[in-house]
């Protein structure tokens, strides 16, 4: 039998990068609770009766304590935080909560919690972890955790987007979207975005981006209409991003961009772009998940 760490490893990578919102972040969780369980006495390790529940736990623990100090980073970031994106495989789409969960839509909407009211709600809404488990890594009593629960899913029903569309539907507004901004084509462009789109471009202060948001079609279109005269040699790619069909664009001036987008009736009613270097790193393998 394969050690229970391996076996769990894209589980407990998940739960961790739920989280936090960084994949590197959440490799090193892992790594730590790797250290961990192998530093463990082996009769100790041997009689641990529930191995996936204990290494949830302590990838739990290990990046509650890690959110809390990215946390008081991410104050001082330049310019708006998106969380840090993943190629994945089309697979994970046929899982319809999982992709939902590690959209970047959601994992934007998870960063207005405080980090104990994510990692709580992570765990019961999307891993479905009883409340006493929970309450055992978070240092909360089982009470306390379904309070927490019912106050994080109010809070992220109120924000969360409606994202369940058709998997053509989706592959066909993207194309146009995709389409219409490397030909210039402002009333295609006008056409595929919903009237009150809103995009959100994180730059990090090292890659060139709006530092706020741009909110409305007409605006959003100004902004990306100049983009075949802007860029140089603009490779494009359609790319499974986070559990849906994203883009990517190379360009020789601005660097890659990460595009991941909210379909919502038929427009796109949220663009996601990720202009960060330090946060396209997982971008070369794709990364399986698994809840």
């Amino acid at each position: 039998m394969p050690d229970p760490f391996v076996a769990h490893r894209s589980l407990l990578f998940t739960v961790a990068y739920e989280i936090l919102g960084s994949a590197a972040d959440a490799e090193d969780v892992v790594q730590e609770a790797w250290i961990r369980w192998a530093g463990l006495d082996p009769h100790v390790r041997s009689g641990v009766r529930e191995p996936r529940a204990y290494l949830v736990r302590t990838v739990t623990r290990l990046a509650l304590n890690s959110l809390r100090t990215l946390s008081r980073r991410r104050e001082d970031y330049v310019g708006e935080w998106l969380p840090e994106p993943l190629l994945t495989v089309p697979d994970i789409a046929e899982d319809v909560e999982l992709a939902e969960s590690v959209s970047i839509a959601m994992l934007t909407v998870l960063e207005s919690l405080s980090p104990v009211e994510r990692a709580v709600f992570v765990l019961r809404e999307v891993f479905d972890v009883p409340y006493e488990e929970i309450a055992e890594a978070v240092g909360k009593s089982a009470a306390a955790v379904r309070q927490i629960v019912s106050r994080a899913r109010s809070h992220v029903a109120a924000r969360r987007p409606r994202m369940r569309v058709d998997r053509g539907e989706q592959q066909e507004v993207v194309e146009r979207f995709l389409a219409a901004v490397t030909s210039g084509d402002v009333q295609g462009l006008m056409d595929v975005l919903a009237p009150d789109v809103v995009l959100i471009a994180d730059g990090g202060g090292v890659a060139q981006a709006v530092r706020v948001p741009v909110y409305g079609a007409k605006k959003v279109t100004n902004l990306l209409r100049s983009f075949p005269q802007a860029a140089l040699n603009p490779k494009t790619a359609l790319l499974w991003l986070n559990g849906s069909l994203g883009i990517r664009i190379d360009d020789e001036t601005g660097g890659p961009s990460l595009i991941s987008l909210v379909v919502e009736d038929g427009r796109i009613a949220r663009i996601f772009a990720m202009r960060n270097p330090d946060k396209l790193g997982h971008m070369e393998e794709e990364t399986r998940l698994a809840r």
